[in-house]
């Protein structure tokens, strides 16, 4: 099975909290069929002109493409930064049996549909 529908994103989030918050309607809303929550990472970038050295948490959103847009919009207004991490990395292969499941995990739900 084609492995291309489909991409894992990178959220960062303050809290394991606040990510558990938002990889819950992402997968109520199908926008997303998993998501894992790494509780801590430590993320050291540039912002507004300073070096930051934070503790995040990280979500690893399992997807299909054709919902990223609104997945990463849905994001944004649930999410407390004002430029949330939200990207996306091509699946290259997978299971054929979890990508089966993935797909229908991030099917639009009927009413959604039409």
């Amino acid at each position: 099975m084609d492995a291309e529908p489909y991409c894992v994103c990178l959220i960062t989030t303050p809290t394991a909290d606040k990510a558990a918050e938002i990889a819950r309607v992402l997968v109520e809303e199908r926008l997303a069929a998993c998501v894992n929550i790494v509780p801590q990472v430590r993320s050291i970038y540039r912002w507004q002109g300073r070096i930051e050295d934070e503790a995040e948490a990280l979500m690893v959103v399992k997807t299909a493409r054709a919902r990223f847009a609104a997945l990463q919009q849905r994001v944004h207004g649930l999410h407390p930064y004002t430029t949330p991490e939200v990207i996306a990395l091509p699946l290259v292969a997978g299971a054929e049996k979890y990508l089966r499941w993935l797909g229908a995990e991030t099917a639009p739900a009927l009413d959604e549909a039409g």
